[in-house]
């Protein structure tokens, strides 16, 4: 059911919502001093023509940010420092910044890898409290995980306006939004500054004559389910009004995958279809041990290639559960011909990996595995699930492949390493698979 805007709203201040500033690039002058007090920028690789993925304050201050095209930061400013990302070292830190907030106060959710929300109780959902807690947040994490580890941190009556309130003031803020001061304490915010309106959905909202912020409150939640398209509109104006919804209290960190998968932007040596393929079979073996080690099973097989001039080969295949490798790699075989196909002639820029429909690993399987293909998978499943297994701590106790299936490990180290992602947080373990 959309919410109901006469549905009553908190009003004291329950939740703190914790950015961190600059966080790749913070990590980074954390980690190696020299680079302390410097313009510096984080990229995937080391190439003029790709984009920078963080900034540290001294960048922002010559107008880079994330996004910024690598040449174009380095005419903007001479004296830039790039680092290749080092997603490993951002998880690491990532722990050890939940492990410091949460000495003084428990995680409620995890929004992604530099921020997190805290849910307050009715002892502490007071200004005092809360603006206790955010200052020893901010002391114990310049104290006890890096000086130049700094946060920004929103206090509110809910999530939502507590992230708009940590968006208020950087590097190193500390704000609190009151219903009783709004909406003139948001007054002056254009519409792209708040969370979930961006480019796409400003026109929506002019559409609706809401140009403004004082627009955007002063609309109805049935003008906002107009301009959304949806009941994401009530959802949202739901939110600016203070107001929680159920599934606002979930963690990215527990919430059970729907899909596992890869993609990756190939470099050049790699485009042609015989070496792409080695790349597709890479990517499909760290996706396998991930559904593994999630204690899951897929009954699905998506793959998506993309050509260098743009067009897109598509292929997908439903089975009976499994998480072998074996079977995995049996299938992708005939999904590459499928997909291949559809691009004849053409050079892969970049590839996609999806497991789906995941189920736990702990049901019976009643069916042979894949026999659809006309029993081109065959052997003991749990032979097959054993060696995949050996396989897994092998890499885990060696490093990332340290053996592989179809390939030679070699080939691929280049690229066979974890990413950080908007919507997931890689584990530990990830970055040796």
């Amino acid at each position: 059911m959309p919410p109901s805007p006469s549905s009553p709203i908190p009003t004291r201040p329950r939740w703190l919502f914790v950015d961190l500033n600059s966080y790749f690039a913070s990590v980074e002058q954390q980690a190696r001093p020299y680079l302390r007090g410097k313009p510096v920028i984080v990229v995937p690789l080391m190439s003029d023509h790709t984009c920078a993925i963080a900034a540290s304050q001294e960048a922002k201050k010559f107008g880079i940010k994330t996004g910024t095209n690598v040449g174009e930061a380095k005419r903007m400013c001479p004296s830039l420092v790039l680092v290749e990302a080092s997603h490993e070292r951002y998880v690491e830190y990532h722990e050890k910044i939940k492990d410091e907030v949460e000495l003084h106060w428990p995680v409620q959710v995890v929004g992604s890898i530099d921020e997190v929300g805290l849910l307050l109780d009715d002892k502490r959902a007071n200004e005092a409290s809360a603006l206790d807690i955010a200052r020893r947040i901010k002391a114990g994490l310049r104290k006890n995980v890096g000086e130049v580890i700094t946060c920004s941190i929103g206090i509110a009556p809910n999530r939502y306006l507590a992230k708009v309130a940590s968006d208020l003031t950087k590097p190193d803020g500390l704000e609190i939004i009151r219903l009783e001061d709004m909406p003139a304490r948001l007054a002056h915010l254009k519409l792209t500054d708040l969370p979930g309106i961006g480019r796409r959905m400003e026109p929506r909202l002019h559409e609706c004559k809401i140009k403004t912020f004082l627009d955007l409150w002063n609309a109805s939640p049935a003008v906002l389910h107009q301009a959304w398209g949806g009941v994401g509109g009530e959802r949202f104006w739901r939110h600016l009004h203070g107001g929680e919804l159920d599934g606002d209290f979930d963690d990215m960190e527990n919430v059970p995958p729907k899909s596992i998968g890869h993609s990756h932007v190939l470099s050049p040596e790699f485009r042609n279809p015989p070496e792409a393929m080695i790349v597709a079979q890479r990517l499909l073996l760290k996706t396998a041990s991930r559904l593994r080690r999630a204690k899951h099973r897929a009954n699905e097989l998506y793959l998506s290639l993309r050509a260098e001039n743009g067009a897109k080969g598509k292929a997908h295949m439903k089975f009976s559960p499994v998480s072998d490798s074996y079977a995995l790699t049996k299938s992708l075989e005939v999904l590459w011909g499928r997909a291949l196909s559809q691009l004849p002639g053409h050079r892969i820029k970049k590839i996609g990996v999806t497991l789906m429909d995941l189920e736990s690993d702990e049901q019976p399987v009643q069916l042979d595995l894949f026999s659809m293909m006309g029993g081109s998978v065959s052997g003991d499943v749990e032979r097959r699930n054993r060696l995949s297994k050996i396989m897994d701590d092998i890499n885990q106790d060696f490093g990332r492949d340290s053996i592989a299936l179809g390939f030679a490990p070699d080939l691929v180290k280049t690229f066979s390493g974890t990413k950080i992602a908007f919507t997931r947080i890689p584990d530990l373990k990830e970055f040796k698979e």
